[in-house]
């Protein structure tokens, strides 16, 4: 499979547990060919995760920096059984992306397999929610079916986190749950992307993993929105207007 030209999942300093500035993740993806990135840090419910005032400044940045356009986004967590989220929708509607995924210590460690669906619908209905991140993740199980098919109905990525495939991962162990979730989103129809889920910066576009298994699958890069930036952007604003899409200009 050709490489693919944008990544949608990539953290920085203000995650609390990433290594990178903005400007060297801009940097390493231009190197390594990739058009596009999402700066998706950790919302504020995620130990060590970024302040509120930290995604309303993210106007500062630049749209497009060092001929890499940056999505100012957000790796957010579920904090109830409603699918609320731990920022709030004022500061989500700022935001060019919007990513969801569950994380340790905000509430849903018990393994409750349908709490955690549960909770999972709630977010997928949020129009606000952009994509969620490594759905199959064994930590926080869910069923398989309703989620693919809310995903259908609401238009919402499911993305095959590369990383879940590291063997050093947190989440090793969880990529015959991944590879199942992928199956099953591109056997529905589901929007689909391969995000690294990067923490440094040399790791941004390391797809290598996922790329592997998405092509085990059966997927191509034209079933994957982030094969390049115009088919995200196209994606990204035929759901919803993004008022700080442009903001920030070109360094």
């Amino acid at each position: 499979m050709r490489g693919l030209r944008a990544d949608l999942h990539t953290h920085t300093v203000a995650s609390g547990h990433g290594f990178s500035t903005v400007g060297e993740m801009a940097a390493s993806a231009a190197i390594v060919g990739l058009d596009l990135i999402a700066i998706a840090d950790h919302g504020p419910g995620c130990p060590g995760g970024a302040h509120p005032y930290h995604f309303w400044n993210l106007k500062v940045l630049p749209s497009v920096l060092g001929g890499v356009r940056i999505l100012k986004g957000i790796e957010a967590n579920i904090m109830a059984e409603d699918g609320s989220l731990d920022l709030p929708e004022e500061l989500l509607r700022m935001l060019d992306f919007v990513s969801v995924g569950f994380h340790p210590e905000c509430g849903f460690d018990d393994g409750d397999v349908d709490r955690n669906t549960r909770a999972l619908l709630g977010v997928l209905a949020n129009p606000l929610v952009d994509a969620i991140t490594h759905p199959g993740n064994d930590k926080y199980p869910v069923h398989l079916a309703p989620v693919v098919e809310a995903a259908v109905r609401h238009n919402v990525i499911l993305e095959l986190n590369a990383h879940s495939f590291d063997p050093l991962s947190s989440r090793a162990g969880s990529e015959a749950r991944e590879r199942e979730f992928a199956a099953a989103a591109f056997a529905a129809g589901a929007p689909l992307a391969i995000g690294s889920d990067a923490h440094f910066h040399l790791h941004v576009g390391r797809f290598e993993h996922a790329l592997a298994i998405a092509e085990e699958l059966g997927i191509g890069p034209d079933d994957l929105v982030n094969r390049d930036a115009d088919t995200v952007l196209a994606f990204l604003t035929n759901r919803r207007e993004r008022p700080r899409l442009h903001v920030g200009g070109e360094w």
